[in-house]
């Protein structure tokens, strides 16, 4: 079985603490700690400042990355935060509506044809270095909602990733060690799923 992790700098593994912008390693990032416990193999799309593909240039490049290893068995999707970061005044539901685009797009790959999805909600951001406008709190904190509606219509999983004190960096925006691992640990349950062939998560 094969598990695809696409998604931004918190799926690629990125260490703030690095000024030149290091990664943690695989005993630290979330989807390497996840494959381990679940003993499935791994493909790692995470990539620095990714926003969610949606013009035709950008889904054509995602379907390389999405497509690359094969078929895969299991997809997560954590994305949605540069969104909000690179785009002044966009909105949960301006995230949401660039998702859903990709969700349709990525799913109608061959290579993805028998792939469960997993979307997840990434951490609300919080003041930091990163986070000093009140808007970029408040519409990350909304997008689990609307993920989850979006997951519903479009029949795919859901995940909020967790929340809780010590999760995010001084930066407001990136996973410490904690983070990773609380979220390995919350994914944990849904690929077990799939890789015992259970219908429901």
């Amino acid at each position: 079985m094969r598990l695809l992790c696409f998604g931004d700098s918190n799926t690629y593994g990125y260490d703030p603490r690095s000024y030149l912008g290091g990664r943690y390693g695989e005993t630290v990032r979330w989807p390497c700690l996840l494959a381990e416990r679940a003993g499935v193999g791994l493909t790692e799309r995470g990539e620095n400042g990714r926003g969610i593909p949606h013009r035709e240039y950008q889904l054509s490049r995602a379907a390389f990355e999405l497509t690359r290893a094969g078929a895969v068995d299991a997809l997560t999707v954590m994305l949605g935060g540069n969104d909000l970061l690179m785009e002044p005044d966009f909105t949960a539901e301006d995230v949401t509506e660039r998702m859903e685009v990709f969700l349709e797009y990525a799913r109608r790959l061959p290579e993805l044809a028998g792939a469960r999805i997993l979307l997840i909600s990434p951490p609300a951001m919080r003041p930091g270095a990163w986070v000093n406008e009140r808007r970029l709190i408040h519409e990350s904190g909304r997008l689990a909602e609307l993920y989850g509606g979006l997951a519903a219509r479009l029949g795919l999983d859901f995940l909020r990733a967790p929340e809780r004190p010590g999760s995010l960096d001084f930066d407001g925006v990136h996973l410490t060690e904690t983070g990773h691992r609380l979220l390995s640990e919350a994914v944990l349950p849904w690929l077990l799923s799939v890789r015992d062939g259970h219908p429901l998560f």
